[in-house]
């Protein structure tokens, strides 16, 4: 399973960038581990031979590194992370051993393969564990130099510089690379997260720009629907006992109420939309019976209100009672009116024009009045 380090409340785009980041940096590392093992330590140690104290004791810690390098770097580079502390005391058990085998001929020789090659093992077996850790582990890897040091007798001035200068050459370079591959990650993460929060930002002020076009857009229709209505009751041209003018008034209602249901976040806006008309008219006393088969797909809201504002027009003129239908599937819907016809003139239905993909009908042969709304995907 993938390990990864994780920052709370940063955004996945930062994770994934820092990925990037990191995968590129233990790929450096586990290249310049098993080269320079390869390169490097496997021909000094065949060139030293039985000159050493214990060659096979060498041969066999080499190959033992080699082997938790592959199986490590083959697991860094998948994206997980090795068993750390185990490696890591293996890895010492294995550079005490060497500096007893290559005895002290080879002491400051690059057949003691452990002087330069151990510190990029232990740094692949301990990535992205805390840099103490590396640098407890490498205090750990130069006292037992020291101690080889100075159980070889090498302890003459020149001996005891060269012993600074192995340290300090072969491990300064891998605590350079750990630190350089954590700050870089973290440097990338920060750096993505801030750009990820920026395009967060951007995204919801658009959104909230788009929302505020929509509530304005729906006030402009509202305020349309209901002012002619309500300008002609101020000034007296319009009687509220007219029939005419009520069901002016039923209509402006009813269109309101569906304008507010579109703004409704629920899992069937159409639906939703021509139950608000249906209900307001249950409740000036119209019986109203709502029928449904199949699911509508999602629609957007030009072709909602196409569908929905002939029948909400019908539906405020409408007299004994009605039968709405709706049946849908993933590439029609077709809604449907029948009420009883009635004398008068027809009440104001809005033309077809404007309402895109919908198609609309609207007859009556003096018993029923049929009005139809379609929209078929093209």
């Amino acid at each position: 399973m993938s390990t990864r380090v994780r920052e709370a409340g940063a955004p996945p785009e930062a994770h994934a960038v820092a990925d990037a980041s990191d995968r590129g940096a233990r790929l450096v590392a586990v290249v310049i581990a098993l080269a320079w093992h390869l390169v490097i330590g496997l021909p000094a140690v065949l060139a030293a031979g039985p000159g050493m104290a214990a060659p096979a004791v060498v041969a066999v810690g080499w190959l033992v590194t080699a082997l938790v390098g592959v199986a490590t770097g083959v697991r860094l580079l998948r994206g997980g992370l090795p068993p750390a502390r185990r490696l890591a005391a293996a890895l010492l058990v294995v550079d005490a051993a060497v500096f007893v085998a290559v005895g002290e001929r080879f002491l400051f020789s690059t057949a003691n393969w452990v002087w330069g090659g151990l510190a990029w093992f232990l740094l692949l077996v301990l990535w992205q564990r805390p840099v103490r850790w590396l640098l407890v582990v490498l205090a750990a890897h130069a006292t037992i130099a020291l101690v080889a040091v100075v159980l070889y007798g090498a302890t003459s001035p020149a001996d005891l510089s060269r012993y600074a200068m192995y340290v300090y050459g072969t491990s300064t370079l891998p605590v350079a690379v750990f630190a350089g591959a954590a700050a870089l990650t973290a440097l990338a993460r920060d750096r993505a997260g801030t750009a990820a929060a920026r395009s967060a930002m951007a995204a919801e002020q658009e959104a909230a720009e788009r929302a505020q076009r929509a509530r304005q857009a729906r006030l402009a229709l509202v305020s349309g629907t209901a002012e002619e209505v309500l300008v002609a009751l101020a000034d007296g041209d319009a009687d509220p006992a007219d029939p005419a003018v009520r069901r002016r008034a039923v209509l402006a209602a009813a269109r309101l109420r569906r304008l507010i249901a579109e703004s409704d976040d629920v899992p069937d806006p159409l639906l939703h939309e021509l139950r608000a008309a249906a209900d307001l008219a249950e409740r000036n006393g119209l019986p109203i019976e709502l029928v449904a088969v199949g699911t509508p797909p999602e629609l957007p809201v030009d072709v909602r209100r196409g569908l929905t504002d002939p029948l909400t027009a019908a539906l405020a003129g409408a007299r004994g009672r009605a039968r709405l239908t709706v049946v849908a599937g993933p590439d029609e819907v077709v809604v449907s009116l029948v009420t009883p016809d009635h004398d008068g003139a027809d009440d104001p239905v809005p033309p077809p024009g404007g309402a895109g993909p919908v198609q609309w009908r609207d007859e009556r042969d003096g018993e029923i009045r049929w009005t139809q709304t379609r929209w078929r995907r093209t």
